[in-house]
């Protein structure tokens, strides 16, 4: 069928049938479809939408656009996907944790989308690291270190790669079958045997209101299961930065920190336990909640998991003493200066999107899919809601390349912090779906 068929199809609102789908796919893979026949596809979706089954068959021919990964490993193959926010890299800690605890975790990331960090562009801020090996290399460094974080690489759901390019920069990433579609076809061809999924929630979130993010969260857990991946996912809350830290070396740094035990961070330590507790207990049926929590904190406090880390970081060509002073081997900006709030009291609200804005007016986010990405700016030390602020305690510290620069992101997160009186606060998990 011709493409401008199934885009006027689905711009009226029709049902795409599963050989409609794989035609436009394949035309997407081969290029044989145009960027601007991507572009209207994807604005149709979005307006119109796709049922369950269209989108079981969108994710089944998006994954099927290359190869798919097959393990033969002694333990489950397992791996977690965020729908992204401000200070969010618990992949980079979870990955290696699990990894710990007997699981193997071949983890297939992304760029930043819109005003959210990507785990691939943070991977990237480290001198030497392979980010996108062929799959020779990426099924070595699963097999003998536990945990392999990397892009997609060109033969694995290559159809996706194209489309997530111009999601971002044709106002379409919220579409709830995109998004599902895109995620479970990288998950799906690496060959997973089970997967949770993290759907942030909250200003800082794709998905800022709570229904929005249960519907989205729906949609992968049915899709995933639909397609034959065991998948649960939880809702998380995004009305603050998850972590203290944004920006690409920066939550490497964070990462690697938390993972030695030098940083401790209750948020970010919460939610990442917590997803680590959906796959073990997923996947080992026998464990208690309690005995699936221990293990996790096991894997920290006896420096297993960052162990993991350092030595998943050497396998991919990272530095091989990377963890013994991450600071100096992760890229730095020339300026690093304090924000202050304009009045002293505690921190009522966070406009937590415009924060991830501020990074990106830094230059460590994409304003075009061909953008170049400063690894070195973000803001750190970035307080949280109910916390004290004044003349001598920060909103955050700025990370910037000059002074221009720095004086825009400087008045972004000023305006994102409201002093006054804190609302109650919101729970960080705000619910758990299942199949």
């Amino acid at each position: 069928m011709l493409p401008q068929e199934v885009i006027r199809a689905k711009r009226d609102g029709r049902a795409l049938t599963g050989a409609e789908v794989k035609d436009f796919i394949s035309g997407l893979t081969n290029g044989t479809v145009s960027e601007g026949q991507v572009a209207a596809f994807a604005m149709a979706v979005f307006f119109k939408g796709m049922s369950d089954d269209e989108a079981v068959g969108l994710t089944l021919a998006m994954r099927d656009s290359g190869t798919v990964l097959k393990w033969d490993l002694p333990g489950p193959v397992v791996d977690k996907h965020s729908t992204g926010g401000i200070g969010d890299n618990v992949s980079l800690m979870l990955a290696p944790m699990l990894a710990a605890c007997g699981c193997f975790v071949p983890m297939i990331s992304g760029r930043g989308l819109g005003h959210t960090g990507g785990t691939l562009d943070k991977l990237d801020s480290i001198p030497g690291y392979n980010s996108t090996p062929d799959n020779d290399l990426f099924r070595k460094v699963t097999r003998e270190v536990g945990c392999a974080i990397i892009g997609q690489t060109a033969d694995l759901a290559p159809a996706d790669k194209r489309l997530y390019g111009i999601r971002d920069v044709t106002a379409t990433v919220e579409s709830v079958p995109l998004i599902t579609a895109s995620i479970l076809s990288k998950k799906l061809a690496a060959g997973l045997q089970c997967l949770v999924m993290d759907v942030k929630c909250g200003n800082g979130a794709f998905m800022a209101k709570r229904e929005d993010a249960v519907a989205l969260a729906k949609s992968l857990v049915s899709v995933a299961n639909g397609a034959g991946l065991k998948t649960t996912a939880l809702i998380t809350d995004m009305d603050e930065p998850l972590a203290c830290f944004a920006g690409n070396s920066l939550e490497v740094l964070h990462a690697a920190e938390f993972l030695k035990g030098t940083l401790y961070d209750s948020r970010t330590k919460e939610v990442t336990i917590r997803l680590g507790m959906e796959l073990l207990l997923n996947t080992k049926p026998s464990l208690t909640k309690e005995e699936a929590r221990a293990k996790l904190e096991l894997a920290l406090t006896s420096g297993k998991a960052a162990e993991i880390f350092g030595r998943m970081i050497a396998a991919l060509g990272g530095p091989i003493d990377f963890m013994d002073d991450p600071f100096n081997h992760l890229p730095r900006a020339p300026i690093i200066r304090p924000v202050y709030a304009e009045s002293e009291g505690l921190v009522a609200s966070i406009a937590t999107r415009d924060l991830g804005l501020a990074v990106i007016e830094l230059g460590g986010g994409r304003r075009r899919a061909e953008d170049k990405i400063d690894h070195t700016v973000g803001l750190a030390q970035l307080v949280g809601k109910s916390h004290l602020v004044n003349v001598h305690i920060p909103l955050a510290m700025v990370h910037a390349r000059d002074e221009a620069s720095f004086e825009k992101a400087a008045a972004i997160v000023k305006q994102a912090y409201q002093i006054g009186i804190p609302s109650k606060a919101s729970p960080l998990i705000l619910e758990r779906l299942a199949p």
